[in-house]
């Protein structure tokens, strides 16, 4: 038998809703597997007008062969996220080539859906949530299309009822996204180590600080319970840094944690940190953390860090001390604070040696910093590359670096010199959103700065940078470089509306992390506890949503049942009566039978009846079948069925 001709509106239906959902993709898959992919929709365009021809089967296979090499060449595999979806978008381009039947067309709105949901692995933001939202809507209509065999209702009313359907899912939704166990972890994604993620690291060498400060992508958004701390205070504390083989600090094994014998101030700040995902297991604070949030510790240098790394938004809640005196380390940290590679810098170490016989530590910490402040240094985000003994070379001779080259610089100066020292690193700064409820700190504001251990001040925090560019700590990075232009657009002043309007736009970000993103089992627990059921646990959260999903399905089918009943026809009831009457003495109606047909029948069954009931049936289908509904028409057949009561034959 030869199979049905798809319809052209179909075609171009399913078409469309799957090129909006491949697009969202447009940015992750590879170029050349882009061509290919709309190569193949306006393959199956031309198709539905009528010019060209679906490809054969030998074709269809050597395609799909080719399409596979060429992916598992590119990424090396078949398997993972990248090599994932893009085997998926080119097969459900491959799949519009071998649409003739509607099953073919279901599987491709089958593949569209998976599309929408692949998308999430890679971005999960208001704007991408929306488009996706779209997406759903357009492949829902698509759906609906195939079940027409042939011309489909027009788009319009598609759509319209694609709404409606999504609409109708949403109260479901919402029930489940706020009351179904929640897991600490992504809301859609998984963990994986090959993606590529802005942020620290735990090795920093000269540029790399420099190179971050070039991105403009938020880092994490900070809202402080009260007024917010002043900006010499906003020291966002991440990796600490004690190891160095000569060109670069690194993390290496120590575990210290904040001891009870410290002198902490009267009232710690508090505050709440949403934080972008960055794939590493730290978190940030302002100096000094006061305890851990939930599925965190609190140690390795006084640093936060997680279980599992940071895949997804998280949102915590933070306190901090401002002022405090940390208690003696133990004595091999200490070493370990003092140690530098043998030999190396010979000009740096001279000098340092000449400090040592200040006898206070704090004094030559002091020498340091007035070596910095008189010396022409100069804060630049491009500075000259460093040749021979790295820190003799900028002491020295360029005399032009980024954070990271003063704080390193000035730890190397202080262990020269018998002061134990580490680097820090993280975020300095912050720019309140429009309105000042939250702070946005992003990646251009990355900082490394310096502290070093004073017998009677404990670790203490020094800033060299400061000493060259104090404008860095009120202003942020674009009122101290000297090429400002070089910072990205939102980290700048000059940007005009454009910036402003961005800025305006960070609040949907932010309220979309917050209570979307961000609700993770601690935000559950908070709402919970304030709807009354502080100590529910996931056998409580799953009785509740039964008992709430089983009421409203028993309401919803109420509800459906009586508007049913109020919006039933008067004319379908009114013949439904006077057939079942009828029935009641042994003339029952069949189910294919028409009004007039069944009036014949009776007619000749029950003679006595006939010019009764065929009244009866002629307005029925007059009413039923005819111009319309009309009232007078209406009030007689209401008057003649309430009139007939036909009674058994003896």
């Amino acid at each position: 038998m030869a199979e049905r001709a798809v319809p052209a509106a179909q075609v171009y239906g399913l078409v469309g809703a799957l090129a909006f959902a491949a697009a969202a993709h447009g940015a992750v898959l590879p170029p050349w597997l882009l061509a290919g992919v709309v190569a193949a929709f306006a393959w199956r365009l031309a198709v539905a007008g009528g010019h060209l021809r679906l490809p054969g089967r030998l074709v269809l296979g050597a395609l799909t062969l080719a399409f596979g090499i060429a992916i598992a060449l590119v990424y090396g595999t078949l398997l993972g996220r990248d090599a994932g979806v893009a085997l998926l978008a080119g097969m459900s381009a491959l799949k519009l080539l071998e649409w003739r039947t509607r099953r073919d067309a279901l599987v491709l709105v089958f593949l569209g859906y998976l599309l929408v949901m692949a998308r999430l692995l890679y971005d999960q933001g208001p704007l991408t949530a929306l488009w996706l939202l779209l997406a759903c809507v357009l492949l829902l209509a698509a759906h609906l299309a195939c079940a027409f065999e042939t011309a489909s209702p027009p788009p319009r009313v598609l759509l319209g009822r694609a709404v409606r359907l999504l609409v109708r899912g949403v109260p479901l939704a919402l029930l489940l996204f706020l009351l179904f166990p929640r897991i600490q972890g992504p809301l859609w994604g998984f963990q994986d180590e090959s993606r590529a993620r802005t942020g620290l690291s735990d090795e920093m060498t000269p540029g790399s600080i420099a190179e971050l400060a070039r991105s403009g992508e938020v880092a994490f958004r900070v809202r402080f319970d009260g007024a917010p701390p002043p900006p010499a205070a906003r020291y966002w504390r991440g990796p600490v840094l004690d190891g160095y083989d000569g060109r670069s600090w690194r993390t290496v094994g120590w575990a210290e944690g904040l001891r009870r014998d410290a002198v902490l101030g009267e009232a710690p700040v508090r505050y709440v940190v949403t934080l972008e995902p960055h794939g590493r297991r730290w978190l940030f604070a302002l100096d000094l953390p006061a305890a851990a949030p939930a599925d965190a510790t609190l140690g390795s240098r006084f640093v936060l860090s997680r279980r599992i790394a940071v895949n997804e938004v998280l949102r915590y809640e933070q306190q901090s001390w401002l002022a405090y005196r940390t208690a003696a380390p133990e004595a091999g940290m200490l070493r370990l604070q003092r140690q530098l590679p043998p030999g190396g810098n010979p000009r740096a170490r001279a000098l340092a040696a000449e400090w040592r016989a200040l006898p206070d530590p704090a004094a030559r910490v002091r020498a340091a910093l007035q070596l910095f402040a008189g010396e022409p240094f100069r804060y630049t985000l491009s500075p000259p590359p460093l040749t021979g003994e790295p820190v003799d070379a900028f002491l020295f001779d360029t005399r032009a670096g980024f954070c990271e080259h003063y704080a390193g610089a000035f730890v190397y100066l202080m262990r020269a010199a018998d002061v134990p020292a580490r680097v820090v690193t993280g975020y300095l700064g912050g720019e309140a959103a429009p309105g000042g409820e939250y702070f946005i700190v992003r990646q251009s504001d990355a900082h490394a700065w310096a502290e070093v251990w004073l017998p009677e001040r404990g670790w203490t925090r020094v800033d060299p940078t400061a000493a060259i560019a104090p404008e860095r700590v009120e202003n942020g990075a674009y009122g101290a470089l000297d090429e400002p232009g070089e910072l990205p657009l939102l980290a700048r002043r000059d940007g005009g509306w454009v910036r402003a309007t961005l800025l305006e736009l960070d609040a949907l970000a932010n309220a979309w992390n917050d209570w979307v993103l961000a609700y993770g089992p601690e935000r559950q627990r908070e709402l919970l506890a304030r709807l009354g059921w502080p100590d529910i646990d996931w056998r409580g959260l799953m009785l509740l949503l039964v008992a709430l999903g089983g009421g409203g399905a028993a309401a919803a089918a109420t509800w459906a049942a009586w508007r049913g009943w109020r919006r039933r026809d008067p004319r379908v009831a009114l013949w439904n009566a006077a057939c079942a009457r009828l029935a009641e003495v042994g003339l029952r109606r069949g189910a294919q039978e028409g009004p007039l047909a069944f009036a014949a029948r009776v007619a000749g069954a029950r003679p006595e009846l006939a010019d009764e009931f065929s009244a009866i049936a002629r307005l029925y289908a007059a009413l039923r079948y005819g111009a319309g509904a009309d009232a007078a028409a209406l009030a007689e057949l209401r008057r003649r069925t309430r009139a007939f009561h036909p009674r058994r034959t003896p």
